[in-house]
């Protein structure tokens, strides 16, 4: 995985920004439940008044309130008001619309104050203003004192009595009245301190509706703001977690696409094509969309779930409990969930490789199943392979789809519970009804931070398991590889080739398939190689490009060891047509220009002749624009095999290997060709593995191959006085008096 890991450090700077803006979205959705709280309890019911301090009050009241006072608290609190009155002719104006009392008597204006002064007014403030409110009642109905159990120990009739205590007794009272309504908790507090600011502020003639709308159209302002603001954090991120993924995903294809290319036959035997296509397409894929949700939600996640407990907590420590049993029952679903998905995930990709396989085989086979009417076969082997992988996938949807339910069950659950404690909270005036929404939103935003993690665990084993698939192709290092002080063949190459006593195992093999091999290809020179089915012609020819490489002896080209060039180098020197020929989509000419982007028109219609193509080619209105589908399968054989020949011979080579490439020619075209082929390649080294007795007949080196041993070497005159088995192989092709 750590090799997966790697792709993403040229983007750290974005995956960097987007957990930045993941931060903030976090906090941007976790003050929303807060203000909706603010908005329940300070906008509704507490009429738009914000704090224990009022913004404005008259000079009786402040009057009243600093009987209750330090001196020094005096002094500190009306230092953070100013005084307003008739003959203040400046700001009279600019209170007398919103404080019509202001007419008739002076009042005190809270100044713009600071966080911390606000803070110290607020603790200063509350308790002369809730004395100074108790009083009032007790003047206007005696009985309140003795029912709130209040013992103040004198009789209150009117200010006139508390005015000439001394300033000890009027502490005492104060202290007393705030003890007592301190046993019925600070939200009793905080209710009985508003209901008097509203007081204060009725008396003041203040517009409540103007004051209590201002407020909710204030903090619902603020609310739609950071709303807004989250939702361009989760677009930005998005962006970003979009690009970061496809860009991860377009440069491991790159890396696969590359490691692949580098390949030998040997690790090509160890990776089935189906399974690279599927490590190349589905695996990358699964790897993109996991890094897409990883940037999306590894960070989101988390952050909301203990954002969302630790603010929750802060709105009612008492229901922590309902948390922590939520969390238990969280923790849980996601580990069974991962116990019970992981395994699944982890054979999917498996049955995708199968799918695929068996997708592959029957559409490049289709022919023979026709011919041996083995469609019906055929098609239960794609039903099962199709069924197995069906039954995988539905069995992780359920588990995805279960989950959501299960979650919102567990959701519905949580906000019964709560309402139900929160009620009988609020009933005891222990919890004010803002605050239960306001858990209620943090738990819902603690569950839905669990559910992603829980997607989370379902993703990342399927994804784990498509990043060690794709590790598998990168770390596979290739068994031929380039020397690091490579040597350099002299230009122009002469093409000379050597076997030196070569023998060679196929991977896995239990015994050699080339034993003691030993001969030399000239150049003007044709050597062909001849003999029954699996004597080893083709492996012979394929050492020389270093499909293979030799286990025993060595393979000189104008006597240098091909081991020790690179592979590019020796390479540029061959033209190669294989056994089975490829075409790939395009034109005739495109395909062509494949050996050499170079080639002009006039002579891509000279190889196109002398392969014996040009008929084919001319009898089609486009001509080299004909088009070409995938494989050549638009093409007859013997058109796809001159094709693949004169594509061979474009390249201008000091060395052509036919491996096979006249089979599907008919008798006539192929001495054609070969005529055609001998004066064209006058100077080069050909290689000319056949079957065809009359395609080696005029070769100057022919060599006889059976069960990986040279049996035989020398000219077809030579080879038919002195080999056996080649002697065979012609007589059984030809008369006797053709081949003498």
């Amino acid at each position: 995985m750590v090799r997966i890991v790697k792709y993403a450090k040229p983007y750290i700077g974005m995956i960097l920004v987007a957990i930045v803006l993941l931060f903030a979205q976090v906090n941007l959705d976790l003050l929303l439940p807060d203000y909706m709280s603010n908005i329940v309890d300070t906008g509704i019911q507490q009429g738009g008044v914000e704090s224990s301090a009022p913004v404005a009050i008259s000079q009786t009241q402040m009057n009243h309130s600093s009987l209750f006072w330090e001196n020094e608290t005096q002094s500190m609190i009306l230092g953070y008001y100013t005084l307003v009155d008739n003959s203040s002719e400046t700001i009279y104006e600019q209170y007398i619309q919103d404080y019509p009392l202001l007419e008739n008597q002076s009042i005190y204006v809270l100044n713009d104050l600071k966080r911390k002064e606000k803070t110290e007014l607020y603790q200063n403030m509350t308790k002369g203003i809730l004395t100074s409110f108790a009083i009032n009642q007790i003047i206007m109905n005696p009985e309140i004192a003795s029912e709130m159990g209040f013992e103040l120990g004198i009789n209150i009739t009117s200010w006139d009595n508390i005015t000439i205590l001394p300033l000890s007794v009027r502490s005492m009272i104060a202290d007393g009245i705030y003890d007592r309504l301190s046993t019925l908790g600070e939200s009793w507090i905080d209710q009985i301190t508003v209901t008097a600011i509203r007081t204060e502020y009725i008396s003041l003639g203040i517009d409540m509706d103007k004051l209590q709308l201002n407020y909710i159209l204030r903090v619902g302002g603020l609310m739609l703001l950071f709303t807004f603001l989250s939702v361009i954090c989760t677009v930005i991120v998005g962006y970003f977690a979009s690009q970061v993924a496809a860009r991860i995903a377009r440069d491991v294809r790159h890396d696969v696409f590359k490691k692949v290319e580098g390949f030998s036959s040997t690790e090509f035997d160890k990776f089935s094509t189906a399974s690279l296509i599927t490590r190349s397409t589905n695996d990358v894929t699964q790897l993109q969309m996991v890094v897409f949700i990883l940037i999306r939600l590894v960070a989101f996640a988390p952050l909301m779930g203990v954002g969302g407990i630790i603010r929750a907590l802060g709105k009612a420590q008492s229901m922590w409990w309902i948390i922590a049993l939520a969390v238990v029952v969280l923790l849980g679903i996601v580990m069974i969930t991962f116990a019970v998905g992981y395994p699944k995930f982890k054979s999917m990709q498996k049955l995708i490789d199968r799918l695929n396989l068996v997708t592959r085989e029957n559409l490049s086979g289709i022919m023979v199943i026709r011919a041996f009417n083995r469609q019906e076969f055929e098609e239960q082997r794609f039903d099962k392979a199709n069924m197995d992988l069906t039954k995988v996938t539905l069995f992780t949807n359920r588990l995805m789809v279960i989950l959501m339910p299960l979650m919102m069950l567990i959701m519905q659950s949580l906000t019964i519970g709560i309402i139900w404690v929160g009620a009988h909270e609020i009933a005891d005036a222990t919890m004010q009804v803002g605050d239960m929404i306001a858990f209620i939103q943090y738990v819902m935003q603690i569950v839905m931070a669990f559910l992603m993690i829980s997607i989370m665990f379902i993703i990342l084993p399927r994804a784990s398991v498509s990043a060690s698939r794709i590790r598998d192709v990168l770390n596979t290092e290739p068994i031929i590889n380039d020397p690091q002080e490579p040597k350099i063949f002299s230009k122009p190459s002469k093409g000379l080739i050597e076997f030196r006593n070569v023998s060679f195992r196929y991977p896995g093999g239990e015994e050699d398939a080339l034993h003691d091999i030993t001969f030399t290809a000239k150049p003007g020179e044709t050597t062909a190689f001849i003999g029954p089915t699996g004597s080893g012609k083709s492996t012979v020819v394929n050492l020389i490009p270093r499909f293979y490489d030799v286990n025993a002896g060595a393979i000189l080209l104008d006597g240098i060891d091909i081991r020790e060039v690179r592979q590019h180098d020796l390479r540029e020197l061959i033209g190669y047509v294989p056994q089975k020929n490829t075409l790939f989509s395009g034109t005739i000419e495109s395909n062509m220009k494949y050996a050499n982007e170079n080639a002009d028109d006039g002579l891509i219609q000279s190889v196109i002749e002398i392969a014996q193509a040009k008929s084919f080619v001319d009898s089609s209105t486009e001509g080299l624009s004909r088009a070409i589908a995938q494989g050549g399968s638009n093409v007859s054989g013997g058109q796809k095999q001159r094709l693949s020949i004169a594509r061979a011979l474009i390249k201008q080579s000091p060395i052509l290997i036919f491996d096979d490439s006249f089979s599907a020619l008919d008798f006539k075209t192929d001495a054609a060709l070969r005529r055609a082929l001998k004066k064209y390649t006058r100077d080069s080294t050909v290689l000319l593995v056949t079957q065809r007795v009359s395609t080696v007949m005029y070769a100057e080196q022919i060599i006889v191959l059976d069960v990986g041993r040279i049996v035989g070497k020398g000219t077809h005159k030579e080879l038919m006085e002195t080999c056996e088995t080649y002697r065979e192989i012609a007589l059984s092709q030809l008369r006797e008096d053709v081949l003498l």
